[in-house]
């Protein structure tokens, strides 16, 4: 089965929610991040969870970084794991 690993590489999150470091495997469910990081790599998520390859740089690789929509506080890599 394939799961997303979710890794924290920045963060200056006002509500705490995610520290520089912080890992998520994410099977389901929404793993404990805020509701608006979450809307902005579900997406990327969802299709990395379903076999795609996004674009990365120069290539295509299961795999993104994306930075949260409050003034890019957070930034996210998540990357496919197979457990």
């Amino acid at each position: 089965m394939t799961k997303v690993k979710l890794t924290i590489l920045e963060s200056k999150c006002r509500g705490d929610y995610c520290n520089k470091g912080d890992e998520f495997i994410v099977e389901d469910l929404c793993p404990p991040i805020c509701h608006e990081l979450w809307n902005t790599i579900y997406p990327s998520v969802y299709a990395l969870k379903n076999g795609a390859d996004l674009d990365f740089g120069d290539t295509r690789a299961k795999v993104f970084e994306l930075k949260c929509p409050d003034g890019g506080r957070v930034m996210v890599r998540g990357e496919t794991i197979e457990l």
